[in-house]
């Protein structure tokens, strides 16, 4: 009896370990997802001025810094997509000519979609949108040209 006792008991207490285990591999598959979701819209925020590149591009590593280590090292030191993550991180501005282009594309976008979308809510969205997203890129500190 005491032996079926005890076997009961170290079940019990393995238990939790497994659960434990198991909510960690979810959790990391979420926190993996979650990553790659942003990445996607990060990507696409490079050609799609709507969508906010470095915010996508922070969110996708501060989740496969909780999931996968091999991916967070892969995003930040990707030639093209880490330069977003280490500028925003070392305070670096952003080109006017890049700003004025933002903005531009931004800005035809929105109307282009204002003209063809008839529901009257959408479209006052999509002008606050832009308007936000225009405050928020001419806030941006311009970036300072290197002197040779």
């Amino acid at each position: 009896m005491n032996e079926t006792h005890q076997k009961s008991q170290n079940q019990t207490q393995n238990e939790p370990n497994k659960i434990d285990k198991e909510r960690s591999k979810f959790v990391k598959g979420l926190y993996f997802t979650a990553g790659t979701i942003c990445l996607i819209l990060g990507i696409i925020g490079i050609v799609l001025p709507i969508l906010p590149t470095t915010p996508f591009l922070l969110l996708a590593a501060a989740c496969y810094a909780r999931s996968s280590e091999r991916f967070y090292n892969w995003l930040l030191n990707n030639r093209i997509l880490g330069s977003y993550i280490r500028n925003y991180r070392e305070g670096k501005g952003m080109p006017i000519k890049i700003k004025i282009f933002t903005i531009t594309l931004l800005w035809i976008t929105i109307l282009i979609s204002v003209f063809f979308i008839q529901i009257l809510w959408v479209r006052i969205l999509l002008i606050i949108i832009a308007c936000a997203v225009s405050i928020h890129i001419i806030l941006i500190r311009p970036k300072n040209r290197k002197k040779d």
